[in-house]
């Protein structure tokens, strides 16, 4: 089987002599395939020439959580697609798994919110009598009290967990520090975990990582990925959900308690308060849906009640 980096250059020189492209667009649509090479290499266990439509997804997944735009990963599928066209024409694959991949809709699109009922559902339906339950439990709990992403979860050290101040330094966005209060429910839920984590055989380099997997390392973005979309489904929560879907209830159910929206921001690591302001449309959308479902002349129920507009 051709080696991913010796298929990269065939497809470079595919776009640019079959395809007649420009040199700076089939370095565009290389840089694209060449994340994608990445998250098949980071994962160890995937084959580019394998990779199915759910891997794919977990790759898009990816992208979201580190933050790349809605437009950059529509042009990044695009070129995954083209990729795998190429792949196929040349029959390097047998089945184009991008066929039903689907581009980001670009332009703003109002993020998942679970309520406070379905974060405490999500929660509390965690098996703690598994090995890992007791971690589960810490890291949804540090999610939704701090509003973390989930690559400063993964990244979260033991060290900068300051439990009687309740507060975490988190590193964020271009390597930056913020300092974000912590509830106590979550820092009882890390106390908990800790003899856990202690009774580990921890690898080197890992020995200041809060949340470890069963072999003693760090957990993947894609492991937390998953470990949520299994819990809500156990929970019975039938959005979609990821976790930055925590983050975005974080930041919604502050804004719906009155807090600040700067306050927010600092929170959330945001640098602009425009990427903040996202959560004042969230919560236009719950007043307004709160105005339909129970403002009397929006409840068809209503209709012939002996409600009137001296009352």
């Amino acid at each position: 089987m051709t080696a991913p980096k010796d298929i990269l250059s065939k497809y470079i020189a595919y776009l640019r002599l079959g395809k007649g492209l420009s040199e700076n667009t089939s370095e565009a649509y290389a840089d694209d395939v060449g994340k994608l090479l990445r998250f098949v290499e980071r994962e160890k266990n995937l084959d580019v020439f394998t990779l199915t439509y759910s891997d794919l997804q977990q790759f898009l997944a990816q992208l979201c959580d580190i933050g790349i735009a809605a437009r950059s990963q529509t042009r990044i599928v695009s070129g995954i697609k083209s990729f795998y066209r190429f792949l196929l024409a040349y029959g390097y694959v047998e089945k184009d798994p991008t066929e039903l991949l689907e581009s980001p809709k670009i332009g703003q699109k109002l993020p998942e919110v679970l309520s406070v009922n379905e974060i405490n559902s999500l929660i509390d339906s965690i098996d703690l009598s598994k090995a890992e339950g007791q971690r589960n439990r810490a890291m949804l709990e540090v999610l939704y009290s701090c509003g973390l992403r989930v690559s400063e979860l993964v990244g979260l050290k033991y060290s900068n967990i300051y439990f009687d101040e309740q507060f975490v330094i988190v590193r964020g966005k271009g390597d930056k520090q913020r300092i974000v209060p912590i509830s106590s429910k979550a820092i009882n839920e890390i106390r908990l975990y800790l003899p856990d984590r202690n009774s580990l055989k921890i690898k080197k380099g890992s020995e200041d990582i809060l949340f470890l997997n069963r072999r003693g390392a760090g957990l993947t973005r894609v492991m937390v990925f998953h470990i949520i979309k299994e819990q809500a489904a156990i929970a019975g929560i039938r959005k979609k959900i990821s976790p930055h879907s925590l983050r975005h209830s974080f930041a919604t159910h502050l804004l719906e308690g009155g807090a600040n929206l700067r306050a927010i921001q600092m929170m959330l690591g945001h640098e602009s308060i425009t990427t903040t302001e996202i959560y004042t449309h969230l919560d236009r959308e719950f007043l307004r849906s709160e105005i339909i479902a129970h403002h009397p002349r929006n409840r068809s129920s209503d209709k012939g009640s002996r409600y009137t507009e001296n009352e």
